[in-house]
């Protein structure tokens, strides 16, 4: 006889153990999770940075930049975030991307997220502005963005999730202001418009803002199945920082947070394998200047460092306070809109020539409103392009974990929006990752389009009125789905 009394009562014990003991290991590693992040700083230069009005060439690295990637699986469904130190990064680059990790790792790629960070001292990738350097690094986003998700998906292993939020008021200011109507400049269409953007720090002529803010950091937390810390991907609602060195490129606050959350989660001794994610939320109206108290002046990447460290505590606040999960639900949509372009009218193509005759007069040149000229071109190469195609097609994407949802905008997307759709949202954390999915301009409201400013002139803005509405609702239709499926 066994030691167990026969080898009945010792296959009843084995399975009582299995039921008791495997069944919750198993469970309690249902969520698999990888990070990883890829280099993707230039290696040929010069770069030119286009984020402006002005071209400014770049031959150096102040900071790197990374396409930082995580992928999540529960279950038969596994999804992955991928966000890119970039001013934007266009669909068909993005799509690109995609389709190579996808082939790699079996990852749908309508189950790829990727959005940019909107630094401005980071190249982006439109085929119109490719010079050799640039044509070789479009390649080398596009590989970055792939293999970011190929390692993430290498490294993947049981693990915890959870996520909470904080807020961080003092470093976001609606950039849109009401002046005084004396003070209001004429428009690039020789227009008035009812706000400015950017109307300049501590004048006189400022009234109040045209907006509101959304000072919400958003902590996604991921750790090991042992509590290690393996990820961080932390959402706020703020354009780049700037004042960053001359003639290099810079992945701006988004990189310097990524390098001080990893010390705020894991201190004196950082792990290699943890990462720091930040991505943007809903900033198309939302910079880091305060109009009414100007600052003193900074030196070069000051502000940076300031912002990327109030944001890095205020993540960090939140994750003090975060429950991880080892089994919550994942899941994904994605669908497709299709927006009617702004195509120019005939009284604004019969402008845009009228100001390009004039500017080859000095004096009359001299008569136009600022940047008339510049618009001019953009009109017009607009409507050649609206032409070829009236429309666009834009991707949307909803990601529920657990009762947190994440919504995709392809769009400099003003706050409004973004508040929206966090009240609206049938689930009690949402926040919203914009530039994702591609680069379509900027996507004010109805009501803000009735105020004019730099957001809504046309070629900035190139979609219908109505699109924000549009987006919004098709977005809040996906997340009661999401909800609805379980």
């Amino acid at each position: 006889m066994h030691r167990f009394g026969s080898s009945i009562y010792f296959k009843l014990w084995l399975s009582f153990f299995s039921i008791s003991v495997l069944a919750p290991l198993t469970l309690a590693a249902s969520l698999l999770a990888g990070a990883a992040a890829v280099d993707i700083t230039p290696k040929v230069w010069p770069i030119y940075l286009r984020g402006s009005f002005y071209v400014k060439p770049s031959d150096t690295a102040h900071d790197p930049l990374h396409a930082r990637a995580l992928v999540l699986q529960s279950g038969d469904t596994k999804v992955a975030i991928v966000i890119v130190d970039s001013c934007m990064v266009s669909r068909a680059n993005q799509d690109r991307a995609k389709s190579i990790a996808s082939k790699a790792t079996g990852i749908p790629a309508n189950r790829i997220l990727c959005g940019a960070t909107h630094t401005h001292s980071a190249p982006y990738d439109f085929p119109r502005y490719e010079t050799d350097p640039e044509k070789a690094y479009v390649e080398q986003l596009v590989s970055g963005i792939a293999q970011s998700i190929i390692d993430a998906n290498e490294a993947l292993q049981p693990a915890e999730i959870g996520y909470a939020s904080s807020m961080e008021p003092s470093e976001v200011f609606n950039r849109r202001w009401f002046l005084e109507p004396e003070a209001m400049p004429p428009n690039p269409f020789g227009e008035y418009d009812l706000v400015k953007m950017n109307p300049g720090r501590g004048n006189p002529a400022l009234l109040h803002p045209a907006g509101t803010t959304d000072p919400e950091v958003y902590a996604l937390s991921i750790r090991t199945a042992e509590g290690r810390p393996l990820a961080l991907l932390a959402n706020y609602s703020l354009h780049y920082v700037g004042k960053t060195p001359a003639g290099q490129v810079s992945a701006d606050y988004f990189g310097e947070f990524a390098r001080l959350i990893h010390n705020r989660i894991i201190p004196h001794n950082p792990v290699p394998e943890f990462l720091g994610i930040l991505s943007n939320g809903t900033s198309g109206d939302i910079n880091n200047i305060d109009f009414k108290n100007p600052r003193p002046n900074r030196e070069t990447f000051e502000q940076v460092r300031i912002v990327a460290a109030k944001v890095a505590d205020a993540a960090y606040r939140a994750y003090t306070s975060i429950e991880h999960s080892r089994d919550p639900v994942i899941a994904m949509k994605e669908t497709e809109l299709t927006f009617n372009r702004r195509v120019p009218t005939e009284s604004q193509i019969a402008y845009a020539h009228s100001v390009l005759e004039q500017a080859k007069d000095h004096k009359k040149a001299a008569e136009l409103p600022q940047r008339a000229t510049a618009y001019a071109e953009r009109v017009l190469n607009f409507a050649e392009e609206c032409e070829k195609s009236p429309t666009v097609d834009v991707l949307l994407q909803t990601l529920r974990i657990g009762d947190l949802a994440i919504c995709t905008s392809p769009f400099e997307t003003f706050v409004e929006t973004g508040l929206r759709l966090k009240r609206s949202s049938p689930f009690p954390h949402t926040f919203t990752i914009e530039l994702a999915n591609g680069a379509e301009g900027y996507l004010p409201t109805p009501a803000q389009h009735k105020l004019g400013g730099y957001e809504t002139w046309l070629t900035t803005n190139k979609v219908e009125f109505n699109a924000s509405e549009t987006l919004t609702q098709r977005l809040l239709e996906m997340l009661e789905g999401l909800k609805a499926d379980r």
